[in-house]
């Protein structure tokens, strides 16, 4: 359940992001996503489902100064939020199951916890693995 996962290459990538209502905490919600997640590794996590492995991430309130290019000048306010990040052998596969009604349930309640939330889809590209052997030097 927590442990390493992998990615085969060519997998598609699925980044959900689930804004919280003011009113509630990670805490809140944090059964109800271990629900979804359950449900979705035990009911899609075949071939004919397409589910590979996935990750939840809380946003902690760090942003990147260096990896962020700003446009305007101002700092934006990120509101809280958990970040769903699922790996699929398909996109339709990914659709296939979301739109299937068990999922539905599961998700529905955590919907009305939810300020909002969107989910976009990417191809991996390229993955890479620190080679802890090699020394670089300036």
């Amino acid at each position: 359940m927590f442990g390493n996962i992998t990615i085969p290459y060519g997998s598609k990538m699925l980044f959900n992001v689930v804004e919280l209502k003011d009113r509630y905490t990670l805490e809140d919600v944090e059964l109800k996503i271990g629900e979804i997640c359950n449900v979705v590794k035990n009911e899609y996590g075949h071939e004919e489902g397409g589910f590979i492995a996935g990750q939840v991430f809380e946003f902690r309130g760090f942003v990147s100064r260096e990896g962020t290019i700003e446009k305007g000048g101002g700092d934006q306010r990120i509101n809280p939020h958990v970040a769903i990040v699922t790996y699929w052998k398909s996109f339709e596969q990914h659709e296939r199951s979301h739109a299937d009604d068990l999922f539905r349930e599961y998700f529905g309640a955590l919907e009305e916890m939810c300020q909002g939330t969107y989910e976009i889809g990417y191809d991996l590209l390229w993955q890479g693995e620190a080679d802890l052997d090699t020394v670089v030097t300036s």
